[in-house]
């Protein structure tokens, strides 16, 4: 380890105790967690992003869109300029509802997609319409939310840096210690190659030595075409492509960067902070990094949740007449995880549906 990292550990020791003891606190209820008699399902992980939540989330609601289940998402909103509950809806951006919600409402228009920081009082909310009293409730980025008791926790980790190879912020950037990781009942290890040998899967397993009550899975990210970015004239790009300047604003690139270099043969990427709000300066700064760029077939990349951030009139504006595109993506599951991840998914929202209100 850098020995510089080590001058952090007592600063990420008391970080991480101070989140035990809040842990703990719930644990001994002297803080109270809300349950609700409605199936709630967390998905968060560890570490402070870059985990591939969002795309799990949005396989968690195409997987209850198959089985008729109805669902709703509930985020805090990360990086919105409001604050309190807001329901989505066609006119809120992300600097309403944040990006991730509003990326959830955009694909989703059919699904609720609601933001509250007091997590307790968004699903309360939620309830006072009649016909959301059975809708299952996702709770993005919750796992450290203690104050409601969620009746299925899923927990991520990015295959790249699993949460036992990391520590506790400064030193790392973990929320809490490791063994927080016992209140999982699904591990799921992310950002996996398309290909996944039994030997690797059974030394991670051997890593992580899950509980009794986990059952772990391994996914992958299956990348579709670039598409062009919504908001401006509509770009086409050569199959050919000598150079992509990449705009990321996410925790972890580096998985994205692996698989447009296949698709070019130069890769300039432009790093932001996780969730950025894209100013008007670094829009010039791109294009004019793009314009300087001695190739004729060149296109500018970015992420899907950061097409959601560049949706704003002035920004969209300098970007008019450049080739701009984003990459969607989704989530796959190895070999038969996907079905026995479903299978659990569903039996748990099924056995609270059939309980009384």
């Amino acid at each position: 380890m850098n020995p510089e990292k080590l001058l952090l550990a007592p600063l990420s020791l008391i970080y991480g105790s101070v989140a035990h003891i809040r842990n703990k606190l719930y644990d001994w209820n002297v803080f109270r967690s809300t349950s609700f008699p409605q199936a709630v399902v967390c998905i968060g992980n560890l570490s402070m992003g870059g985990t591939g939540k969002t795309p799990h989330v949005e396989y968690l609601i195409r997987l209850l869109d198959k089985h008729n289940t109805k669902c709703c998402t509930l985020s805090r909103g990360y990086g919105r300029k409001t604050r309190g509950f807001i329901e989505a809806n066609k006119d809120t951006g992300y600097l309403e509802i944040g990006d991730e919600p509003s990326q959830y409402q955009a694909k989703f228009p059919d699904i609720p997609v609601y933001v509250c920081e007091k997590r307790v009082l968004g699903i309360k909310k939620i309830r006072e319409n009649n016909k959301n009293k059975k809708r299952t409730i996702l709770l993005d980025d919750a796992f450290q939310h203690r104050s409601v008791k969620a009746g299925l926790n899923i927990m991520l980790t990015d295959y790249h840096r699993i949460y036992t190879r990391n520590y506790v912020f400064p030193m790392g950037n973990l929320r809490e210690f490791r063994f927080g990781v016992e209140r999982a009942d699904i591990i799921i290890i992310t950002k996996t190659g398309p290909v996944l040998s039994p030997i690797t899967r059974k030394m991670i397993l051997d890593e992580i030595e899950p509980k009794p009550h986990q059952k772990v899975y391994f996914s992958f990210i299956k990348y579709n075409n670039l598409t062009p970015l919504p908001g401006i004239s509509k770009q086409e790009h050569k199959k050919s492509i000598n150079t992509i300047l990449l705009l990321a604003g996410i925790a972890n690139p580096y998985p994205l960067e692996y698989h447009l270099r296949k698709d070019c043969y130069e890769l300039q990427t432009i790093k932001f902070p996780d969730h950025y709000q894209f100013k008007v300066q670094d829009i010039k700064m791109l294009l004019e990094r793009f314009d300087n760029v001695f190739s004729q077939n060149k296109i500018i990349v970015t992420t899907e949740k950061d097409a959601m951030r560049l949706q704003q009139p002035e920004i969209l504006k300098l970007l008019e007449g450049y080739p701009v595109f984003y990459v969607p993506i989704r989530i796959k599951f190895h070999d038969e995880d996907g079905n026995m991840f479903d299978q659990q998914v569903m039996d748990y929202i099924r056995s609270e549906n059939n309980k009384p209100s």
